[in-house]
């Protein structure tokens, strides 16, 4: 529940927060398409409408989690763009955080999946919805370009980032099916 004593930017915040944490523990309970807002609501302790004051669909939360992860990825790779020069390892780098961005997630990741694949989604990673996190994830390749000290072609170099980020779809798609312990093929994927 949120606290009424804080300010009521901090408290709205923190009801964003709950809606957000609930509706993944929901997710990985009872799957995407079973979870609605309503129970999320519930789940939560709010009201069917505070629920969707903050997320006015289930479709809206999916698009917060692709951002919280995109977040989490930047934070993990952060510290190693920051003194890494050569393109490969910095693109190891990238990749390796965003496994461990997703990897709270993977016990419903094909759930959520099956949802995504569907191109008139608003889950889908090409939808309109979903371009904010898009960008972001770009965004990450996109300093792992800039910072590399590798000789790149100009014309490479200015479709690179969109280049990498699909290839992560495709590291992606590997790690939702990988049923190995801790996602060791996965990680030897990226690996090699």
């Amino acid at each position: 529940m949120t606290d009424v004593t804080q300010p009521p930017a901090q408290r709205g915040e923190q009801t964003r927060q709950l809606i957000i944490d609930t509706a993944v523990r929901l997710f990985g309970e009872q799957g995407y398409e079973k979870t609605t807002m309503r129970a999320i609501a519930t789940a939560a302790g709010l009201a069917p409408s505070n629920a969707y004051y903050y997320f006015p669909s289930k479709d809206h939360l999916v698009q917060e989690f692709y951002t919280r992860i995109q977040v989490a990825h930047r934070e993990a790779v952060a510290p190693h763009l920051a003194v890494r020069s050569d393109f490969g390892t910095r693109l190891h780098a990238a990749m390796r955080a965003g496994l461990t961005a997703m990897e709270p997630y993977h016990a419903f990741a094909g759930k959520f999946f099956r949802v995504a694949a569907d191109p008139s989604s608003a889950s889908n990673p090409f939808s309109p919805e979903s371009a904010p996190a898009r960008t972001l994830s770009q965004e990450i390749f996109r300093d792992v370009v800039a910072g590399a000290d590798t000789q790149i072609d100009p014309d490479l170099r200015a479709v690179l980032p969109e280049l990498l980020w699909l290839a992560q779809l495709g590291v992606t798609l590997f790690w939702v099916y990988d049923r190995s312990p801790g996602r060791a093929k996965t990680r030897l994927l990226v690996d090699r």
